[in-house]
């Protein structure tokens, strides 16, 4: 049961990418043009997911438990770290030259795009290289 609601909530996700057109990166290349012809409509994006979000984590919090997990896994950490701050300007930078964030580059990797197969390819080995630093 727990794949499959892992499923439904990949699958929701990403249709939600695709009907918002975030999968197109230059829908959120005209969000960071500020100076430019400054695109809106991934600022309406996140806050539609950030009212979803809040609403979900209130109630999660009354649970003594997942339904479908023995225990929470909720961050125990709070401090920024130099590590923190160097993978954080990493992923902007990659965003900023790109467009594409993990999630919406996964779901994007449904249209066959070679351009979005070659960004996964490169957030996999990142995500991998990241793993040997200490």
């Amino acid at each position: 049961m727990k794949l499959l609601v892992s499923l439904a909530s990949g699958l929701l996700f990403g249709l939600g990418m695709a009907i918002a057109g975030m999968t197109d990166p230059a829908k959120v290349l005209g969000f960071l043009d500020v100076t430019g012809t400054w695109d809106p409509t991934l600022a309406f994006v996140m806050a539609g997911a950030l009212a979803v979000n809040a609403v979900a984590y209130a109630l999660t919090r009354r649970r003594a438990r997942p339904v479908f997990g023995v225990r929470f896994h909720l961050p125990t950490r709070s401090d920024i770290d130099a590590r923190l701050v160097v993978g954080a300007a990493i992923f902007g930078l990659g965003w900023g030259l790109v467009g594409f964030c993990p999630g919406p580059a996964l779901a994007g990797l449904a249209s066959g795009s070679v351009t979005v197969l070659i960004f996964v390819s490169g957030l996999v080995g990142g995500t991998l290289a990241g793993r040997l630093v200490p």
